[in-house]
Protein backbone atom coordinates (compact mmCIF):
# COMPACT_ATOMS: atom_id res chain seq x y z
CA UNK A 1 0.00 0.00 0.00
CA UNK A 2 1.12 3.48 -0.97
CA UNK A 3 2.07 5.74 2.63
CA UNK A 4 0.95 8.54 1.17
CA UNK A 5 -1.90 9.61 -1.20
CA UNK A 6 -5.03 11.31 -1.47
CA UNK A 7 -6.83 7.84 -0.35
CA UNK A 8 -4.09 7.50 2.09
CA UNK A 9 -5.68 4.93 4.59
CA UNK A 10 -8.98 4.23 3.63
CA UNK A 11 -10.99 1.41 3.02
CA UNK A 12 -12.87 1.07 -0.15
CA UNK A 13 -15.51 -1.13 -1.97
CA UNK A 14 -15.51 -1.72 -5.49
CA UNK A 15 -17.97 -3.87 -6.98
CA UNK A 16 -17.68 -5.29 -10.26
CA UNK A 17 -13.86 -4.74 -9.67
CA UNK A 18 -12.31 -7.45 -11.97
CA UNK A 19 -12.27 -5.39 -14.89
CA UNK A 20 -13.16 -2.85 -16.77
CA UNK A 21 -13.73 0.51 -15.16
CA UNK A 22 -14.00 -1.35 -11.93
CA UNK A 23 -9.59 -2.85 -12.25
CA UNK A 24 -8.72 1.10 -13.69
CA UNK A 25 -10.40 2.41 -10.34
CA UNK A 26 -9.17 -0.44 -8.22
CA UNK A 27 -5.93 0.40 -9.34
CA UNK A 28 -5.93 3.95 -8.85
CA UNK A 29 -7.37 3.84 -5.57
CA UNK A 30 -4.78 1.65 -4.37
CA UNK A 31 -1.93 3.57 -5.77
CA UNK A 32 -3.28 6.40 -4.14
CA UNK A 33 -3.32 4.60 -0.44
CA UNK A 34 -6.39 2.99 -0.07
CA UNK A 35 -6.95 -0.55 0.66
CA UNK A 36 -9.58 -2.26 -1.48
CA UNK A 37 -12.05 -4.82 -1.53
CA UNK A 38 -12.80 -6.20 -4.99
CA UNK A 39 -15.72 -7.56 -5.23
CA UNK A 40 -16.71 -9.50 -7.99
CA UNK A 41 -18.66 -12.90 -9.56
CA UNK A 42 -15.59 -13.45 -11.25
CA UNK A 43 -13.29 -14.37 -7.81
CA UNK A 44 -10.57 -15.59 -10.42
CA UNK A 45 -10.06 -12.39 -11.68
CA UNK A 46 -10.42 -10.35 -8.66
CA UNK A 47 -7.88 -12.34 -6.94
CA UNK A 48 -5.60 -12.13 -9.91
CA UNK A 49 -5.72 -8.59 -9.40
CA UNK A 50 -5.62 -8.64 -5.52
CA UNK A 51 -2.23 -10.61 -6.13
CA UNK A 52 -0.99 -7.95 -8.39
CA UNK A 53 -1.55 -5.20 -5.94
CA UNK A 54 -0.75 -7.13 -2.64
CA UNK A 55 -1.39 -6.08 0.73
CA UNK A 56 -3.28 -3.03 -0.45
CA UNK A 57 -6.53 -5.04 -1.87
CA UNK A 58 -8.05 -7.85 -1.32
CA UNK A 59 -10.30 -10.19 -3.25
CA UNK A 60 -14.34 -11.23 -2.49
CA UNK A 61 -16.77 -12.96 -4.63
CA UNK A 62 -19.81 -11.60 -4.53
CA UNK A 63 -23.34 -11.38 -6.73
CA UNK A 64 -24.78 -7.76 -6.09
CA UNK A 65 -27.77 -8.77 -6.47
CA UNK A 66 -27.79 -10.87 -3.81
CA UNK A 67 -28.85 -9.53 -0.08
CA UNK A 68 -26.37 -12.11 1.58
CA UNK A 69 -23.78 -11.69 -0.81
CA UNK A 70 -23.52 -8.06 -0.10
CA UNK A 71 -24.51 -8.59 3.39
CA UNK A 72 -21.22 -10.80 3.53
CA UNK A 73 -19.35 -7.96 1.42
CA UNK A 74 -20.03 -5.49 3.86
CA UNK A 75 -18.45 -7.85 6.62
CA UNK A 76 -15.29 -8.48 4.80
CA UNK A 77 -14.66 -4.74 4.35
CA UNK A 78 -15.43 -3.95 7.91
CA UNK A 79 -13.04 -6.77 8.57
CA UNK A 80 -10.40 -4.39 7.29
CA UNK A 81 -10.31 -1.69 10.25
CA UNK A 82 -13.60 -1.33 11.27
CA UNK A 83 -14.98 0.80 8.64
CA UNK A 84 -15.67 1.32 5.20
CA UNK A 85 -14.59 4.75 4.08
CA UNK A 86 -15.45 4.84 -0.16
CA UNK A 87 -17.84 2.44 -1.88
CA UNK A 88 -17.70 2.11 -5.52
CA UNK A 89 -21.28 0.77 -7.48
CA UNK A 90 -19.35 -0.29 -10.81
CA UNK A 91 -20.73 -3.76 -11.70
CA UNK A 92 -23.34 -3.65 -13.94
CA UNK A 93 -24.63 -5.56 -17.51
CA UNK A 94 -25.18 -4.48 -20.70
CA UNK A 95 -27.89 -4.89 -23.05
CA UNK A 96 -27.78 -6.01 -27.00
CA UNK A 97 -29.41 -3.59 -29.22
CA UNK A 98 -32.64 -4.99 -29.81
CA UNK A 99 -36.47 -2.97 -29.80
CA UNK A 100 -37.54 -2.24 -26.65
CA UNK A 101 -40.61 -4.63 -27.00
CA UNK A 102 -38.13 -7.28 -28.06
CA UNK A 103 -36.36 -7.02 -24.58
CA UNK A 104 -37.51 -10.88 -22.58
CA UNK A 105 -38.53 -10.54 -19.17
CA UNK A 106 -35.65 -12.21 -17.88
CA UNK A 107 -33.00 -10.24 -18.94
CA UNK A 108 -34.99 -7.12 -18.15
CA UNK A 109 -34.96 -8.34 -14.41
CA UNK A 110 -31.57 -8.64 -14.51
CA UNK A 111 -30.25 -5.52 -16.01
CA UNK A 112 -32.68 -3.76 -12.95
CA UNK A 113 -31.70 -6.75 -10.42
CA UNK A 114 -27.72 -6.10 -11.16
CA UNK A 115 -27.95 -2.08 -12.20
CA UNK A 116 -30.13 -0.93 -9.97
CA UNK A 117 -31.13 -3.26 -6.98
CA UNK A 118 -27.69 -3.44 -6.20
CA UNK A 119 -27.35 0.05 -5.56
CA UNK A 120 -30.16 -0.51 -3.21
CA UNK A 121 -28.49 -3.48 -1.19
CA UNK A 122 -25.07 -1.89 -1.04
CA UNK A 123 -26.71 0.89 0.74
CA UNK A 124 -28.48 -1.20 2.70
CA UNK A 125 -25.54 -3.18 4.44
CA UNK A 126 -22.74 -0.15 4.03
CA UNK A 127 -24.71 2.91 4.94
CA UNK A 128 -25.00 1.78 8.48
CA UNK A 129 -21.25 2.44 9.09
CA UNK A 130 -20.80 5.22 7.32
CA UNK A 131 -23.59 7.24 9.54
CA UNK A 132 -22.04 5.33 12.49
CA UNK A 133 -18.48 7.37 11.41
CA UNK A 134 -20.35 10.17 10.24
CA UNK A 135 -18.06 9.92 6.74
CA UNK A 136 -18.15 8.50 3.94
CA UNK A 137 -17.90 8.58 0.29
CA UNK A 138 -20.48 6.45 -2.25
CA UNK A 139 -19.86 6.42 -5.96
CA UNK A 140 -22.12 5.10 -8.44
CA UNK A 141 -21.29 4.40 -12.23
CA UNK A 142 -23.96 5.32 -14.28
CA UNK A 143 -23.76 6.05 -17.59
CA UNK A 144 -24.00 9.52 -20.57
CA UNK A 145 -27.47 6.88 -21.36
CA UNK A 146 -28.90 7.82 -18.25
CA UNK A 147 -28.74 11.48 -19.77
CA UNK A 148 -29.00 11.35 -23.41
CA UNK A 149 -29.84 7.73 -24.48
CA UNK A 150 -28.90 6.09 -27.76
CA UNK A 151 -31.44 3.95 -29.61
CA UNK A 152 -32.30 0.24 -28.94
CA UNK A 153 -31.16 0.15 -25.10
CA UNK A 154 -33.78 1.47 -23.51
CA UNK A 155 -33.98 -0.43 -21.05
CA UNK A 156 -30.28 -0.59 -19.96
CA UNK A 157 -30.80 3.40 -20.29
CA UNK A 158 -33.37 3.11 -17.93
CA UNK A 159 -31.27 1.54 -15.37
CA UNK A 160 -28.75 4.12 -15.57
CA UNK A 161 -31.45 6.95 -15.06
CA UNK A 162 -32.71 5.58 -11.83
CA UNK A 163 -28.94 5.50 -10.58
CA UNK A 164 -28.76 8.87 -11.54
CA UNK A 165 -31.74 10.02 -9.73
CA UNK A 166 -31.11 7.51 -6.54
CA UNK A 167 -27.89 9.05 -6.22
CA UNK A 168 -29.26 12.69 -5.87
CA UNK A 169 -31.63 11.50 -3.32
CA UNK A 170 -29.50 9.42 -1.52
CA UNK A 171 -26.98 12.73 -1.65
CA UNK A 172 -29.53 14.91 0.16
CA UNK A 173 -30.80 12.16 2.72
CA UNK A 174 -26.96 11.61 3.97
CA UNK A 175 -25.55 14.45 3.67
CA UNK A 176 -26.50 15.50 7.44
CA UNK A 177 -24.49 12.47 8.19
CA UNK A 178 -21.56 13.32 6.44
CA UNK A 179 -21.89 11.02 3.61
CA UNK A 180 -21.55 12.17 0.24
CA UNK A 181 -22.94 10.39 -2.60
CA UNK A 182 -22.01 11.32 -6.29
CA UNK A 183 -22.30 9.53 -9.80
CA UNK A 184 -20.15 9.49 -12.90
CA UNK A 185 -21.36 8.82 -16.10
CA UNK A 186 -18.92 7.76 -18.77
CA UNK A 187 -19.42 7.34 -22.64
CA UNK A 188 -19.00 4.27 -24.58
CA UNK A 189 -15.56 2.75 -22.91
CA UNK A 190 -13.06 0.53 -24.39
CA UNK A 191 -13.89 -2.71 -22.24
CA UNK A 192 -15.11 -6.06 -22.68
CA UNK A 193 -18.57 -5.03 -22.41
CA UNK A 194 -18.41 -2.32 -25.44
CA UNK A 195 -19.33 -5.40 -27.76
CA UNK A 196 -22.63 -5.96 -26.25
CA UNK A 197 -23.79 -2.62 -26.49
CA UNK A 198 -22.66 -2.94 -30.10
CA UNK A 199 -23.74 -6.14 -30.58
CA UNK A 200 -20.46 -7.64 -31.70
CA UNK A 201 -17.17 -5.80 -32.09
CA UNK A 202 -16.50 -4.13 -35.56
CA UNK A 203 -14.32 -1.19 -36.81
CA UNK A 204 -18.02 0.03 -38.27
CA UNK A 205 -19.52 -0.13 -35.03
CA UNK A 206 -16.79 1.60 -33.15
CA UNK A 207 -16.59 4.32 -36.00
CA UNK A 208 -20.59 5.03 -35.56
CA UNK A 209 -19.76 5.40 -31.79
CA UNK A 210 -16.46 7.99 -32.40
CA UNK A 211 -18.61 10.25 -34.59
CA UNK A 212 -21.09 10.96 -31.40
CA UNK A 213 -18.06 11.46 -29.34
CA UNK A 214 -16.75 15.43 -29.97
CA UNK A 215 -13.17 14.34 -29.00
CA UNK A 216 -13.36 11.19 -30.65
CA UNK A 217 -12.27 8.52 -28.66
CA UNK A 218 -13.76 6.16 -26.45
CA UNK A 219 -13.26 6.71 -22.58
CA UNK A 220 -11.02 4.28 -20.82
CA UNK A 221 -10.66 2.72 -17.37
CA UNK A 222 -7.78 5.64 -16.65
CA UNK A 223 -10.47 7.84 -17.65
CA UNK A 224 -12.91 7.27 -15.36
CA UNK A 225 -10.34 5.86 -12.27
CA UNK A 226 -8.78 9.53 -12.40
CA UNK A 227 -12.68 11.19 -12.01
CA UNK A 228 -13.40 8.54 -8.97
CA UNK A 229 -10.19 9.14 -6.94
CA UNK A 230 -11.08 12.98 -7.02
CA UNK A 231 -14.88 12.71 -6.16
CA UNK A 232 -14.07 9.77 -3.45
CA UNK A 233 -11.19 12.13 -2.00
CA UNK A 234 -11.24 14.96 0.66
CA UNK A 235 -10.57 17.44 -2.17
CA UNK A 236 -14.31 16.93 -3.14
CA UNK A 237 -15.21 17.52 0.43
CA UNK A 238 -17.96 20.10 -0.72
CA UNK A 239 -19.20 17.99 -3.56
CA UNK A 240 -22.32 15.65 -3.79
CA UNK A 241 -25.27 14.82 -5.56
CA UNK A 242 -23.26 15.54 -8.76
CA UNK A 243 -23.68 12.95 -11.96
CA UNK A 244 -20.05 14.01 -13.76
CA UNK A 245 -20.12 13.19 -17.53
CA UNK A 246 -16.79 11.71 -18.50
CA UNK A 247 -17.62 11.33 -22.25
CA UNK A 248 -15.27 13.69 -24.44
CA UNK A 249 -18.26 16.05 -24.84
CA UNK A 250 -21.50 13.31 -25.82
CA UNK A 251 -23.65 15.40 -23.79
CA UNK A 252 -23.34 18.32 -25.04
Amino acid sequence: MASGGRLAGKVAIVTGGASGFGAGIVRHFAGEGARVVIADLDLEGAQALATELGASAAAVRADVSKDADVAALARAALGLGGRIDILVNNAGVGQGPQALESVGEDEFDRLFAVNAKSVYLTARHVVPAMKRAKAGAILNIASTGGVSPRPNLTWYNSTKGWMITATKAMAIELARFGVRVNAINPVAGDTPMLPTFMGGDSAEGRERILTTIPLRRLSTPADIAAAAVFLCSDEASMVTGVALEVDGGRCL
